[in-house]
């Protein structure tokens, strides 16, 4: 079936009938976030992200931390100064009086690392109930990163050549015997009707374990604007792994347009902002009179010491 940024024709359809209906609402609202309401957001070869539903903007925040009847209170420039004084001193419950509703279509060894982030509501789709769809993640070939020497959880060099051919034939060809597996056990083809008539065929509960972490899974995931912005600052780091970052910066965008003022302060203060241990902020004034100490003088590990010397030379 043709699909259009990872939705089916019957699902786009769907989603068309949603965005014919409008509602008069005295709720704040952002006309940028309305603009892209329902409609997926290609990630990956076959993920999206959109946005199913959203409270607040950048005036409920300073709302919040106002205790005050509603906008108009202050002027714009005064509430964007009070957004970033609120985000550079850490002060979160403003934040969390506005929420946003997703819907992510990804990876499922990406979800196993993405729940990890305890601090919202998730329903997934389930596979004790319906059957997975035959589709499997496979990384461009840009992307096949050796093994870090020096990173357990990180990658080097990109393989090339056969070894890239190899690696991508077997992924490939494992994730397509796994779903044909997978359908056996079930007794069903690929529109659901049995195969053999005489078999019963096994659970799905149970025939969903034959399948690879690569295979698509789906849910429904609302947290609080704070705790997304904790979730960004990891996920969208140069540091998180590639493709759960390319749905962090999926959602990064989302952000700017919903709430512009609280995303320019988390850039300023958070993604790109920097934390420094006392330390290293010793070292920094001792830099500034001309001479950074060695880790011995720091009392600090030479990793430490080079993660700092990095960070001042802009690496």
């Amino acid at each position: 079936m043709k699909k259009e940024n990872n939705i089916d024709q019957e699902q786009l359809a769907e989603i068309n009938e949603l965005r014919k209906n409008s509602y008069t609402t005295l709720r704040a609202t952002s006309p940028e976030v309305e603009e892209i309401l329902y409609k997926p957001m290609k990630v990956l070869d076959h993920g999206f992200v959109r946005v199913v539903d959203y409270m607040g903007n950048d005036s409920a925040i300073v709302q919040a931390a106002r205790v005050s009847y509603g906008k108009g209170t202050k002027k714009v420039s005064e509430d964007a100064g009070l957004i970033k004084y609120l985000m550079r001193h850490s002060h979160s419950t403003p934040f969390e009086m506005c929420e946003i509703k997703l819907h992510v279509k990804l990876p499922i060894f990406i979800a196993r690392q993405w729940v990890r982030h305890r601090t919202a509501n998730i329903n997934e789709y389930s596979a004790r109930y319906s059957i997975l769809d035959k589709e499997f993640y496979i990384p461009n070939e840009n992307n096949l990163g050796a093994q870090s020497s020096n990173n357990r959880q990180g990658r080097d060099a990109v393989l090339s050549g056969q070894e890239a051919t190899d690696v991508l034939e077997i992924l490939k060809n494992d994730a397509s015997q796994a779903y044909e597996n997978y359908e056996k056990m079930m007794n069903i083809d690929k529109e659901g009707n049995a195969l053999n008539s005489e078999k019963i065929g096994l659970a799905r509960e149970l025939a969903r374990m034959n399948l690879s972490l690569n295979y698509y899974t789906q849910w429904y995931w609302k947290i609080d604007l704070h705790n997304l912005l904790h979730f960004l600052r990891l996920r969208a780091d140069t540091h998180a792994q590639l493709e759960i970052r390319e749905y962090a910066d999926v959602i990064l965008n989302v952000v700017e347009k919903w709430v512009p003022e609280t995303y320019n302060a988390f850039v300023e203060y958070q993604l790109n902002g920097v934390k420094l241990s006392s330390t290293a902020w010793g070292a920094i004034k001792s830099l500034v009179n001309g001479k950074l100490p060695t880790h011995e003088e720091l009392n600090i590990s030479k990793r430490e010491w080079n993660e700092l010397k990095e960070l001042l030379d802009g690496k």
